[in-house]
């Protein structure tokens, strides 16, 4: 019998291992043929990496920038010099967070962004349950808060960019206090949508994916791939785990993957009525990663960042995506929310014209032009359906957000999910893993 088994080897399984592994015996069972989970690298025909899930670490992301170091890789901070472009009626260049706007259209946009802040900034992000006007913000979508506090369409536009840019969904379908709380466990709305100083500031040399493969290779034989696990029983004797092809017996157990994955296991005895009633009430966003290969950055030419936003196309939202020290260029785009659903539908070769019709929308038609191209759908992955992390709902913080920690009988749950900072990053995987490791080790001893 195992000390401990964990399923999922994306960066907060892995992580639980690593801090078990040296004085306990741990397996981690993987359902996919490779770890990371919602982080999966891609190899260009001319050898260049690149990353079609999870890629960016930034300020306030100290877990994560000490396993970059501790594994010897490095980071390099996103290109961010030249100016953006915002598509509001026509092109238009600015510099910083905050597009160019008309004045009252900008004044609309500030008051709505400044209010959002000011209440986030009220909230405990360990338990968001707590606040006074919780239950008033649990009732209301981010929809609601836009058509309160926000005059303008174009200002209601460009949040709704921005909150699809974060949440991967529409402001209709996100509870305002999740988003709240969301934006400050990320430290702030501001923070999670800039890049220098934020979120989005530096990359991994040599990709997310491949720290993720590197981190799994400190733990050998421990990772099992190809391991989808299919049903959980547990009594006095110990915990069972069954998957397509094994049997395994452990003392404790840790989930760490998506909630609503974890829905598609079998459990004996059934979980509580709680628990079950929240991971159905929690399912992923939506998104599609697109990004076209050129021979050069040819934007910067021009004096652009590669950074965009609006438009009515497919993308509406752009990154230079090109690693320090190619010559090759890369330009990454997101398909989010109601698009993102719409163009997982289509076939591969329709979507990848429309993401460079709208590259090419922003920086002209030498974007339709790549010398390869590649995009991940995360809502067909069989083993996440969506990213980058679950949403919720009008009434789910409130009602249930209480369990969403609290251990199961031996099963402890892990997953950026379960974070308290960091929330739907990396850098919450890695906290959330770490807490479910000591919780194991505390059972354990």
């Amino acid at each position: 019998m195992h000390d401990a088994l964990i399923v999922g080897a994306g960066f907060s399984g892995l992580e639980a291992a690593r801090r078990l592994a040296p004085d306990h015996d741990v397996i981690v069972l993987e359902a996919a043929d490779r770890p990371g989970g919602r982080v999966l690298s891609h190899t260009f025909a001319n050898g260049d990496e690149t990353d079609l899930g999870g890629q960016w670490v930034g300020p306030g992301q100290d877990r994560l920038y000490g396993l970059i170091a501790a594994m010897g890789f490095s980071t390099w901070p996103l290109w961010d010099e030249g100016d953006h472009l915002v598509r509001a009626g026509g092109l238009k260049r600015y510099r910083g967070t905050i597009p160019n706007l008309s004045v009252p259209v900008l004044l609309d946009l500030n008051r709505a962004l400044s209010r959002f802040e000011a209440m986030a900034r009220q909230l405990d992000p360990a338990s968001p349950w707590t606040h006074a006007k919780a239950h008033v913000w649990d009732r209301m979508t981010v929809g609601d808060f836009l058509r309160r506090y926000t005059f303008t369409a174009p200002a209601r536009e460009m949040f709704t960019v921005g909150i699809g840019a974060v949440f991967c969904a529409e402001p209709h379908e996100l509870s305002l206090l999740h988003a709240l709380f969301y934006a400050r466990s990320g430290r702030s709305l501001d923070a999670l949508l800039s890049v220098t100083g934020g979120a989005q500031q530096d990359r991994v040399h040599g990709s997310m994916g491949a720290l993720a493969q590197a981190v799994a290779g400190t733990l050998g034989d421990r990772v099992h791939y190809g391991q989808p696990v299919r049903a959980i029983g547990w009594d006095a004797s110990g915990v069972s785990v069954q998957t397509g092809s094994q049997s395994f017996k452990a003392k404790r157990v840790i989930l760490a993957l998506p909630p609503s994955q974890a829905l598609g296991i079998r459990f004996d005895p059934a979980l509580p009525a709680g628990r079950d009633a929240l991971w159905r009430r929690m399912p992923a966003g939506a998104c599609i990663k697109c990004v076209a290969q050129y021979d050069r950055p040819f934007w910067r030419d021009s004096g652009l960042s590669g950074q965009a936003v609006g438009g009515e196309l497919a993308v509406r939202v752009t990154f230079d995506n090109t690693e320090r020290g190619k010559s090759a260029g890369q330009l990454l785009g997101f398909i989010e929310g109601e698009e993102a659903r719409r163009w997982s539908a289509v076939s591969a070769e329709t979507r990848r014209e429309a993401v460079l019709d709208a590259f090419a929308s922003f920086f002209g038609d030498a974007a339709r032009s790549p010398i390869d191209y590649a995009d991940k759908d995360w809502t067909s992955d069989p083993w996440t359906r969506g990213c980058y992390a679950a949403i919720m709902g009008p009434g789910v913080w409130t009602t249930l957000g209480e369990d969403l920690r609290r251990p199961v009988g031996p099963l402890h749950v892990a997953g950026t999910e379960t974070a308290i900072h960091g929330f739907g990053y990396i850098e919450g995987a890695l906290e959330a893993g770490a807490r479910a490791a000591d919780e194991v080790r505390a059972a354990l001893t």
